[in-house]
């Protein structure tokens, strides 16, 4: 088992920054990549970035060149480098490990990320 905890969101405004952390405990060997969804009430969740334990990254068009992700595997953390947030950025982030092995996949509680004024 894998446990994640996020941490980091909040209220920003417009074109403001906001940095979220994951850090992941238990059975770290296990994980393949890791990475955040989103999700709001009116949409499903969804992909935003990932990275391979190769340090592969893949980025969701709409967030390109604008997030960011790192991993340290000394700490066994993720963090996204969230900049030029936009309203439509506002969702709930999920922290997500993929296992390596078919279907374990393991979720954080997720963080609210709110861009408004």
């Amino acid at each position: 088992q894998v446990q994640l905890v996020e941490s980091g969101g909040g209220l920003v405004q417009p074109g403001g920054s906001l940095r979220l952390s994951c850090a992941a405990s238990g059975n770290i060997r296990s994980i393949a990549s890791m990475g955040w969804y989103r999700q709001t009430p009116t949409r499903e969740r969804a992909l935003v970035a990932r990275m391979s334990n190769g340090g592969t990254t893949y980025y969701t068009r709409s967030v390109q060149g604008r997030f960011t992700i790192s991993r340290d595997n000394a700490k066994n953390t993720v963090d996204l480098q969230m900049s030029g947030l936009k309203p439509e950025d506002a969702a709930v982030y999920y922290c997500h490990a993929e296992g390596r092995k078919l279907g374990d996949d393991y979720w954080g509680q997720g963080t609210q990320v709110t861009v408004s004024l």
